[in-house]
């Protein structure tokens, strides 16, 4: 799996296109890390620049980015709109695949004390990574921006930075590191000059004047276009969703005889914040993912898809994925770690008698651990079919009938489905068994664990099937489903004794 983190360091320089372009060249020297987005904008005098690279190509590419621009921006003479302390103003990491905060916060750590101490910039630690409760919130790090912090650093000991000289780059300004949410940069811009009106309107959204909790807002004259602008980070998307505050500042706008003519995402956007966009405005019943194509194709074809983007659709409001693919994954895991003490045992020439024999249970192993990654996405795909049969139409009898034998036939595959979960699991504890007795001694504990991961599969695929049964009306289906849980269940728990004691004897 890929680990991989997000950086999104805003430069103060949205004019000058060739000092961007210089900036990015020297962050995507290295080729594992990648450019997602650039955006430039004159009026805030500001570029964002989003990439993305393994954590250990992070710290080198931000701070040779970082460096650059402290060679090609004076903030002696930067003028813009958007609020600014220097000449990379922020640098946030962003855990988003297979990746700790806690290891996103060692990188800002790493990069804040390089940037300090080799370039001389004062570093301070802001959000997750912030050292003390007052310099969580960015706005209250950058307070008086620039000027305010060059006039003040030197004699106010809350100025002091975490990593650095306490005393303003001139050049160069100062700069925020730190490890954030992933966020969405949203403008909307307003049909008046009158700048006065988006500061009220940006004021009733914001967070510290009592808006929305999760909302950092300001009102901005937007020369160019003859109009204002409400810029916004909405910094927890899920709690402050981009639909809310969109139809509040419309709101808002038209308490002043104003009307909203657009507005813009800035950078990049998680998906999950455009679907509940669409799930709001379109009014759309128990709407998930799994109903978009791209995202459907994405999930059938495996392989791009991390540890965190299934935890994080399990926690989500949809009921796919459910207990079902849960304990299926669980399944996959016991096999896995079974094919792991496999591979462990067969390079080692102490082995070497058994070492045939577990290279033909590794292949199987192999084999069954695909088949139980296709059942995570089986098993959601047969509860979406009973849901999609119960939302067929039912206003005369042929349509009553048609959907009553609709749901009767994706119920009976959406208690069939675990019930081959939990007969591919049982197999991966059979394996687990002769891995235990055979297998590397100094792997033992590995082989226990997978069996208990595949006693897990078992019992929570057996669950799936008896509430899909509960209530059945064809009699010889259910006790067909039943006697095939009892059977795996007694087998199951007589296996699970067997190998725990061969595992607790050898450890």
């Amino acid at each position: 799996m890929i680990r991989l983190v997000e950086c999104v360091p805003n430069f103060s320089e949205g004019r000058r296109k060739e000092v961007i372009d210089a900036i990015i060249g020297e962050m995507t020297t290295d080729p594992s890390v990648i450019l997602l987005d650039r955006e430039m904008d004159a009026d805030h005098n500001r570029a964002v620049v989003t990439i993305v690279c393994p954590p250990e190509s992070a710290v080198e590419a931000c701070f040779r980015g970082i460096k650059k621009a402290s060679e090609l921006i004076d903030m002696q003479t930067h003028k813009g709109e958007h609020p600014r302390m220097g000449a990379t103003d922020v640098c946030p990491f962003i855990p988003i695949s297979d990746m700790k905060e806690s290891e996103a916060i060692e990188l800002a750590n790493q990069l804040g004390k390089r940037v300090g101490e080799e370039l001389q910039i004062p570093v301070y630690l802001y959000e997750m990574a912030c050292t003390r409760p007052d310099r969580e919130n960015l706005a209250v790090v950058r307070k008086g921006e620039y000027e305010g912090m060059r006039d003040d650093i030197e004699t106010n000991p809350d100025r002091k930075p975490d990593y650095g000289p306490a005393k303003m780059n001139l050049k160069a300004g100062a700069t925020a590191i730190g490890v954030r949410f992933p966020l969405v940069a949203y403008n909307v811009y307003l049909d008046t000059f009158r700048v006065s009106i988006a500061k009220k309107i940006a004021n009733a959204v914001r967070d510290v004047q009592g808006g929305y909790r999760f909302c950092k807002a300001m009102g901005f004259s937007i020369a160019e276009r003859n109009q204002t602008q409400v810029s916004m980070n909405l910094v927890r998307y899920p709690k402050t969703p981009v639909f809310r505050v969109f139809e509040t500042i419309k709101s808002e706008a038209a308490r002043y005889g104003v009307n909203v003519v657009s507005s813009e995402i800035v950078g990049l956007i998680p998906q999950q914040a455009l679907f509940d966009v669409a799930e709001y405005y379109l009014q759309v019943e128990n709407f998930s993912a799994e109903q978009v194509l791209e995202e459907k194709l994405r999930r059938l074809g495996g392989g791009s898809q991390s540890t965190s983007d299934f935890y994080n659709e399990i926690a989500a409001k949809s009921a796919t994925p459910g207990g079902g693919s849960v304990a299926a994954a669980a399944g996959t895991m016991g096999a896995a770690l079974n094919s792991m003490v496999c591979r462990l045992t067969v390079m080692k020439k102490k082995y070497k008698d058994v070492a045939d024999e577990l290279k033909t249970l590794l292949e199987e192993s192999e084999i069954i651990r695909d088949e139980l990654k296709e059942m995570i996405v089986k098993d959601g795909e047969a509860f979406e079919k009973v849901m999609h049969a119960r939302k067929l139409p039912k206003d005369n009898k042929d349509e009553i009938a048609a959907r009553d034998k609709a749901i009767f036939e994706a119920t009976k595959i959406a208690a069939a489905t675990p019930l081959e979960t939990a007969r591919k699991s049982y197999k991966v504890m059979e394996m687990c068994k002769t891995v235990a007795e055979k297998g590397n001694v100094n792997s033992v504990s590995d082989a226990g664990v997978a069996a208990l991961m595949a006693k897990a599969a078992i019992e929570g695929a057996i669950y799936n099937v008896k509430i899909n049964i509960g209530g059945f009306e064809d009699e010889a289906f259910v006790a067909e489903m039943q006697d095939g849980v009892n059977e795996l269940k007694e087998k199951s728990d007589r296996l699970a004794d067997e190998i725990r004691n061969i595992v607790e004897s050898k450890i």
